[in-house]
């Protein structure tokens, strides 16, 4: 029996702003059913390799593959299709806040679609009564909770049923109980609605717990790619400092205490 190819898969990609190289040959592999986690410090190339997979970016080499066929440079059919299987979840949620929650997740089968009209606010119903915000179709985004908004902005992500969701930072600014409300959020409606997820976080520990497999981009490169027990288990110079700045941000600041001096680290 032939093995299914991965839903996502990106090799050798390249990105940068004029003489700025952002990401160098950076790869991922996002297997069918997964959540992976591209995690990594801040201004390392997350969110810019996101809006690459999500062709918001144009790279400037690489390949990229999605269903087991190449996503081409200037092969609009193929771009199209892939567009219409994806969703992009943004992480300001990129809620219209002049339309209740019924038009905002209407909004995209509304553009993208010949559905009718009956046909969508069916759609809708189901969307926002499976994540719990049936009851609150008449409201604004102003007028909810940022957890709410959360799960708003990913009901409008999935009624075009998407297989694959791209998360930007979803826990950003949210305190540690809502950021693991987000995950659960996220791994459970993954199962309830079959999608595929790829997940730009700093929640390491958030992450490790939630989702199949990690990313680790550093300097613009992937210097881990595989499970979470493999990433803790992984010794290199690289995962080792993300992995355990906590533990290393306890032994200085005993130190510290003990009145010992320490050389300055690099904040970056």
């Amino acid at each position: 029996m032939t093995a299914q190819p991965p839903l996502l898969e990106v090799r050798g990609l390249r990105k940068q702003f004029g003489d700025h190289v952002v990401l160098e040959h950076v790869s991922l592999t996002v297997p069918r059913g997964n959540v992976v986690a591209i995690i990594g410090k801040s201004g390392t190339g997350k969110s810019v390799f996101l809006k690459c997979l999500a062709g918001i970016l144009k790279p400037e080499a690489g390949e990229m593959f999605f269903d087991g066929q190449p996503l081409g440079d200037g092969d609009d059919e193929s771009r199209a299709a892939f567009r219409r299987r994806c969703s992009y979840l943004f992480q300001s949620n990129a809620l219209l806040d002049s339309l209740t929650a019924r038009e905002n997740v209407a909004l995209p089968l509304e553009q993208t679609t010949l559905m009718p009209k009956k046909e969508i606010a069916e759609r809708v119903k189901h969307a926002l009564d499976r994540l719990e915000l049936g009851g609150d179709a008449h409201r604004y985004p102003g007028q909810m909770s940022g957890g709410m908004q959360k799960r708003l902005a990913l009901a409008r992500a999935i009624v075009t049923r998407p297989e694959l969701v791209l998360f930007d930072e979803p826990t950003a600014g949210l305190d540690p109980i809502r950021r693991n409300g987000v995950f659960e959020m996220i791994a459970r409606y993954r199962i309830e609605f079959g999608f595929t997820a790829v997940v730009v976080t700093h929640d390491l520990p958030e992450a490790l717990a939630a989702c199949d497999r990690v990313s680790l981009l550093d300097a613009g490169r992937t210097h881990f790619e595989g499970d979470a027990a493999a990433f803790r288990a992984c010794t290199t110079q690289a995962v080792a400092a993300f992995r355990d700045s906590a533990d290393h941000l306890e032994h200085r600041i005993a130190a510290i205490r003990r009145g010992e001096t320490l050389h300055n680290d690099d904040p970056s």
